[in-house]
């Protein structure tokens, strides 16, 4: 990537249920979010999200592609995909989740544990 920008994705969760291309989708928006990967920064090389992530080619191309629609990233031929876009999300809404997965964890309360909390509570909030 440019300018020797690290950024730990990791591979999809096959067992999961989540189709994935949404885990690829989602993990790129969240490191949009957080501020990991910004606007210019170019993404790995198809070949090695390929890798990264575990899965066919055809699989990355589809995630792509809807950020492509999304507005989120763009292809310059033979040069690779870039994020072109932003999410914008109150500073305040990420600083509530950090600390909510701070408590969490102080708890030991593991991670589908706390999926599954937030979404019962989303769906009957």
């Amino acid at each position: 990537m440019s300018g020797n920008q690290f950024v730990d994705f990791k591979k999809v969760d096959k067992h999961s249920g989540v189709p994935a291309y949404l885990q690829i989708i989602n993990q790129i928006k969240a490191k949009v979010i957080i501020g990991q990967l910004k606007k210019g920064t170019q993404l790995p090389p198809v070949r090695e999200l390929e890798r990264i992530f575990d899965v066919n080619i055809n699989t990355i191309l589809k995630a792509l592609e809807r950020l492509k629609v999304e507005g989120l990233v763009e292809a310059e031929q033979g040069v690779g995909y870039f994020i072109s876009g932003d999410i914008d999300i109150d500073r305040d809404v990420v600083n509530t989740v950090e600390n909510l997965v701070q408590r969490l964890k102080s708890k030991n309360v593991d991670l589908y544990t706390t999926l599954a909390l937030i979404e019962e509570v989303w769906n009957n909030g």
